[in-house]
């Protein structure tokens, strides 16, 4: 009876080292990022730092936390930020957010609002800290701009990424991004914009998408501390919304050089095209003449298939410009991540 009780005081002793050379490493490890980033230019200030959950638990609590990157211009401000582990799987955290947030943009500031927001994230058991998957959960969640703009919001808002395991050259740097969200309901001035006649729904009632991303190289801490990943080739699996009587699915393959300009096609399904092309003009993405001419061309194609409501349009990514056929109808986006 002795020895057991030696040996189980002997394990406690020693699992009570761990925590706690484990929690002054960890508190030190973070205070430390701060300083780099503070050499580094950016903002990055904090009042209270705190290491909390013996014996089981590593629960890191960064109070009124401030991060602003003077490259990018873009900033958070939160009352606390809370990084919650197993202490016997520290490679796996849960990510807790307040319920009021402040992002900081180059043009504006934005109130992040939200009932619960969390992730979990998995990272490699290396320095390099790469995350093999993440997820983020966000309930009852608004944007709402300073200016007084108008607010967006979602009921529910789900984010995940992951690396594909593959044997391939480029395995690293590939993942699997999903997307899904639920009853968006737009900025109220751009939705009059959009929606002159007060036709459309008040929300969007579903949007999601899967898509693989490959990368120039690997996400991981050096992602922050040096240079942003930059996506070469864009895998769209699926995107899909829905909105009033309004559908629209895309599909497709995109290869992006180093300019961040898009090369190639997404197949996108319409229902309802021509309210589409409506709320495009309302939206400013193309102009009227655009527009007619695009209808034009569209009512022929739709004209060709079994429902003159719906079509399948290849939109063609070249040259900087998005093309129906030989028509370009708007300038493409540049994927370039800052």
């Amino acid at each position: 009876m002795r020895i057991l009780l030696a040996i189980v005081l002997t394990l406690a002793a020693a699992w009570a080292g761990y925590w706690f050379v484990g929690s002054a490493a960890l508190r030190s490890g973070v205070a430390a990022w701060f300083d780099a980033r503070q050499a580094d230019g950016w903002r990055a200030e904090y009042s209270d730092l705190s290491v909390q959950g013996f014996p089981s638990r590593f629960d890191t609590t960064i109070s009124d936390v401030a991060l602003a990157d003077p490259v990018s211009g873009l900033g958070w401000e939160a009352p606390f930020f809370q990084l919650l582990t197993l202490s016997y799987t520290p490679n796996h955290v849960i990510a807790m957010w307040p319920n009021e947030q402040t992002l900081h943009t180059p043009r504006q500031s934005y109130a992040l609002t939200n009932q619960d927001m969390r992730a979990s994230l998995v990272v490699a058991p290396s320095t390099a800290l790469a995350p093999r998957r993440i997820t983020l959960t966000a309930e009852g969640v608004a944007l709402i701009p300073e200016d007084g703009s108008g607010a967006i919001s979602a009921q529910t808002l789900r984010v995940a990424a992951e690396r594909v395991e593959d044997t391939g050259n480029i395995a690293d740097a590939r993942y699997r991004l999903g997307l899904a969200a639920s009853d968006i309901a737009p900025p109220a001035p751009l939705l009059a914009q959009l929606d002159a006649s007060s036709a459309l729904p008040r929300v969007i009632q579903a949007l999601a998408a899967d898509i693989i991303v490959d990368f120039d190289v690997p996400w991981d801490r050096r992602a922050i501390k040096e240079a942003r990943p930059q996506p070469t080739r864009i895998a769209v699996q699926s995107a899909d919304l829905q909105w009033g009587a309004m559908a629209l699915a895309a599909s497709g393959v995109l290869t992006v050089d180093l300019g961040g300009r898009p090369d190639g096609t997404l197949t996108v399904t319409a229902r309802n095209w021509r309210q589409m092309l409506g709320t495009a003009v309302g939206a400013g993405v193309i102009t009227p003449d655009m527009a007619q001419t695009a209808e034009q061309a569209l009512s022929i194609m739709s004209a060709m298939g079994d429902d003159p409501k719906s079509l399948d349009v290849p939109l063609r990514f070249a040259g900087g410009r998005i093309w129906i056929g030989p028509l370009p109808i708007a300038p493409a986006p540049v994927l370039r991540l800052r």
